[in-house]
């Protein structure tokens, strides 16, 4: 089988390259924000996936690895993927994720364990292109008010 590239594939393109990340993180009031600095290098797996390999600082001085895999259904015509890290059990699946009707944030759906420690919850992790060398992710967590949070904000800059 064979699959032949969309134009959803070609904006995961837009990922590709060799990246330093800045990432503040917000867990609530009782957990002070906790910046980190990290790498990150994105290669195409064929035509039609992207593979992004993470490494970034813990607190207390360790360091963390994660993959995330994104690609693009043509027959669910969804966004897809995964991501898993070294610093936790749970493997995270994005069931569902489409384009801003401008191409430039592509929102990624999920459900993960509920920071409370008490069930699951909805997630979303939302990719912004800003230019060509920049872009943001959010990572974003639905309330019990079904209002979303952005706690973790990480600015990639891509290196030269």
């Amino acid at each position: 089988m064979h699959a032949d590239p969309q134009v959803e594939h070609r904006w995961l393109e837009n990922l590709v390259g060799d990246w330093t990340i800045e990432t503040e993180t917000d867990m609530g009031p009782d957990d002070p924000n906790q910046p980190s600095t990290g790498t990150e290098r994105v290669r195409m797996l064929g035509d039609v996936w992207v593979v992004c390999e993470l490494q970034w600082g813990m607190p207390g001085g360790s360091t963390a690895l994660s993959q995330m895999t994104l690609g693009y259904d043509s027959e669910a015509k969804s966004y897809v993927g995964s991501f898993v890290s070294s610093c936790m059990t749970y493997l995270w699946v994005y069931t569902s994720g489409a384009l801003d009707d401008v191409g430039k944030k592509l929102t990624l759906n999920t459900t993960g364990p509920n920071f409370t420690g008490n069930g699951t919850g909805q997630f979303q992790d939302i990719i912004e292109v800003v230019d060509e060398d920049h872009r943001i992710l959010h990572g974003m967590m639905l309330d019990e008010n079904e209002v979303w949070h952005e706690f973790m904000t990480s600015k990639y800059t891509r290196k030269k």
